[in-house]
């Protein structure tokens, strides 16, 4: 991006970003604490905060604090009524749709299969369909509606609206998914990769609220990752930045899809799993767990839920598969703490679900001794609090993101 000069106009409107993000971010926050916190005059606040009044994005709740020796405090906070936001996930093998208020607080989540063979137009239909019922459901009206965020699966062309060829995604080659949905439903349409839309999510009402750096890593039919740093969401130049999935983890491992080899999604996803979890209850048939009757009668009813669930419950051989599994994601965080200094990673979606403590536990215990900076401080680690519903509520977000945070991206572009 050309650095450029800017105008008062984009200087106002960063302004009112930068105000609107401090009242999001914190549970209650006076003007002169917002000033404090910004850098503006309190001339510059109090101006601001009384457009937002006046716009009803802004509330006082009828609160005040004393400070020491001052006079009482009003406090501000977002107006979660004042505004919605649809969001999409799309997986190759499941649309998921919710609408959340300002808050990013999720108010109908709708999940719908889908065939991942299925033809771009059909799944556009779908995703038009599954937005109109959760609107109903929610009985949110369209002019409250912001705006839909899409979250799909990577790479893509951010700059023209477009899915480039995403390897798990067949006939999805340079796709036009943005006009497409926004043709079918009506809506301004803000695209992103689900994993950094998930991070979004995080940055907007989950665990990095508040958080000036800190990674994401996305565990789905595949592995992504999204990075937010100094506060803003980092794309990096192709805009595809994040790709955890694919650190070489094992320099001889097996091919990956991508072109390397030992790629950490190769070595963690699903069907690994499942076919390590096999392997070793194949060579063993007398081992003590209780996935071996099931694999004994019928194999493919041990799939990765199955696993997930024995893992949670304590079953060696579930559990030491899901804790390797976390090993070779700990690999990666430590490169990510190495070279990118975050405070804090996340893990997150619908493939740890029930085994993310463990996930957790052999990730923060791998970081504890191995980056460089260990004795300066301990990078934290934490699984998302919105679970398995990250990238949806992540794709909600990104309309809430685009709206109202202070993006520095958008102050310097002409």
């Amino acid at each position: 991006m050309r650095q450029a000069g800017t105008n008062l106009p984009k200087v106002g409107r960063y302004n009112r970003s930068v105000v609107l993000d401090q009242i999001q971010l914190a549970d209650g926050i006076s003007r002169v604490e917002i000033a404090q916190h910004t850098g503006l005059t309190p001339q510059t606040v109090s101006g601001i905060v009384r457009r937002l009044l006046d716009e009803g994005i802004v509330r006082e709740d009828g609160a005040s604090r004393v400070a020491s020796g001052g006079k009482p405090r009003t406090t501000l906070r977002l107006n979660a009524d004042a505004g919605s936001a649809v969001g999409l996930h799309f997986d190759p093998v499941e649309l998921s749709c919710t609408v959340v208020d300002l808050l990013g607080r999720p108010l109908v989540v709708r999940k719908r299969p889908l065939d991942p063979g299925a033809d771009p137009a059909l799944v556009v239909k779908a995703m038009a369909e599954l937005v109109a019922e959760v609107l109903a459901e929610a009985g949110v009206a369209r002019d409250k509606v912001l705006g839909l965020g899409l979250a799909t699966p990577g790479p893509m062309d951010l700059q023209h609206g477009t899915i480039v060829g995403a390897p798990q995604l067949a006939h999805w080659t340079h796709v036009p998914v943005q006009r497409m949905l926004s043709e079918a439903t009506g809506l301004p349409v803000t695209l992103d990769n689900d994993a950094t839309a998930a991070a979004v999510g995080e940055r907007w009402s989950g665990a990095g609220k508040g958080v000036a750096d800190f990674a994401y890593f996305f565990f789905g039919t595949g592995v992504g990752g999204g990075l937010v740093l100094n506060h803003q969401v980092y794309r990096g130049g192709s805009l595809n930045a994040g790709e955890f999935g694919h650190s070489s983890v094992l320099p001889d491992g097996p091919e990956c899809y991508c072109g390397n080899r030992g790629c950490l999604e190769r070595l963690v996803n699903p069907s690994a799993i499942v076919a390590e979890v096999h392997r070793r209850l194949a060579d063993d048939p007398a081992t003590v767990s209780v996935l071996s009757r099931p694999f004994a009668q019928d194999p493919a009813s041990v799939d990765h839920a199955a696993i997930r669930i024995a893992a949670a419950a304590g079953d060696p051989v579930a559990a030491a598969v899901i804790d390797a599994t976390a090993e070779h994601v700990a690999s990666v965080a430590v490169d990510i703490a190495n070279f990118i200094d975050v405070d804090l990673i996340v893990l997150g979606g619908h493939g740890i679900q029930h085994v993310e403590s463990r996930y957790v536990d052999v990730v923060a215990a791998v970081l504890a001794r191995r980056p460089l900076s260990r004795h300066v401080r301990v990078v934290r680690v934490e699984a998302s609090p919105l679970g398995t519903d990250a990238a949806v509520v992540g794709s909600a977000a990104l309309v809430l993101h685009a709206t109202y945070s202070p993006r520095l991206s958008a102050l310097l572009a002409e």
